[in-house]
């Protein structure tokens, strides 16, 4: 993308270093706006029709229809405001830009739908799922998504993605895929596999250990990787090497707060269906000892019956065999 960026010459304390004055306009790329705006309409449709045609409000609740919009939101920032066009001058920003399309806007867009708001393809997305095979389990979403970010850091694919820019747009349509491949498995309220037990937490602590230490051994390498930023303008005074020590720490860090913070959140999840599970048993307990009782109190009635009926047989046999005397 083309940057008219002014030049302010600026000497710093212990070194020249020419900094250079960032481009922060807006981008307004066309596909991007044409799909966001597709997605909060075809959303908001649908969300209205379901919150009239609903009973109660259960599945169409107002924070989900703030969960899409953040979700929006955060893929809008990623792809239309300066933080696209920083993330060609600043492998900072294009790291802040990859977490919001890899975590940020596709957790937040999923935890906005529900079964009621998906029920029109509910079963299309299952029999999706069923079709795929490996490509829709849990252990491939794991795999693509520290794939993906291993493969778009090596040197020549992230130098490509940034001088060409059909390999620029491949490379946000596979953050986004892969960002909602892997959050569908642990959010989503309609699919074919849920995991249960410590399953969640071991898909979450092998992707986000694997992608955090991809955080270190960028923070950490004493040399630049990048020659795009090695040959490029020092932005905010940033050398090659510093900028990428930031970007480095930056993802290390998002990967660590996300990954305590859905394991927490797995955690609650885990604690509030153990005590819905032990509600059903004691529901159920109390059901079968209702039943039982009421066995009981038959079977008692029934041999009290009897035994009146057998005493009454006796009586009418006396008093018959009186009268025959």
């Amino acid at each position: 993308m083309a940057r008219d960026a002014a030049i302010a010459a600026i000497r710093c304390h212990n070194r020249d270093v020419i900094a250079t004055a960032a481009d922060t306009s807006w981008s307004w790329a066309p596909g991007p706006l044409i799909a966001i705006t597709v997605l909060l309409v075809a959303y908001l449709w649908r969300f209205w029709s379901a919150r009239r045609a609903a009973r109660t409000k259960r599945g169409v609740e107002l924070w989900r229809l703030g969960s899409w919009l953040v979700g929006l939101t955060a893929l809008g920032v990623a792809l239309l405001s300066p933080v696209d066009t920083l993330a060609e001058q600043v492998f900072a920003m294009h790291m802040v830009q990859h977490v919001l399309l890899l975590d940020v806007a596709p957790i937040f867009m999923i935890l906005g739908l529900s079964k009621v708001l998906l029920r029109p393809v509910a079963r299309t997305i299952l029999d999706l799922e069923r079709g795929l095979g490996f490509l829709a389990h849990p252990a491939f979403a794991v795999c693509a998504y520290v794939g993906m970010m291993v493969l778009w850091h090596v040197p020549f694919m992230y130098d490509s993605a940034l001088q060409h820019d059909a390999v620029h747009v491949l490379e946000h349509v596979a953050f986004s895929a892969v960002g909602w491949l892997y959050w569908w498995h642990l959010l989503s309220p309609v699919r074919s596999r849920v995991m249960t037990g410590f399953s969640p937490v071991v898909y979450m602590l092998t992707t986000k250990i694997g992608v955090g230490l991809l955080g270190v051994v960028l923070t950490f390498t004493p040399e630049p990787l990048y020659d795009f930023y090695v040959r490029g303008d020092r932005i905010w005074g940033l050398t090659a090497q510093e900028d990428q020590t930031v970007a480095g720490a930056i993802m290390a860090l998002e990967q660590s707060v996300v990954m305590g913070t859905a394991l927490a959140f797995l955690f609650v999840a885990a604690l509030r269906d153990s005590e819905r599970q032990a509600q059903r048993e004691d529901s159920l307990a109390a059901e079968n000892g209702a039943v039982r009782d009421r066995l009981a109190a038959g079977q008692r009635d029934v041999a009290l019956d009897a035994d009146a009926g057998a005493e009454g047989d006796v009586a009418l046999d006396a008093q018959s065999t009186a009268a025959d005397q």
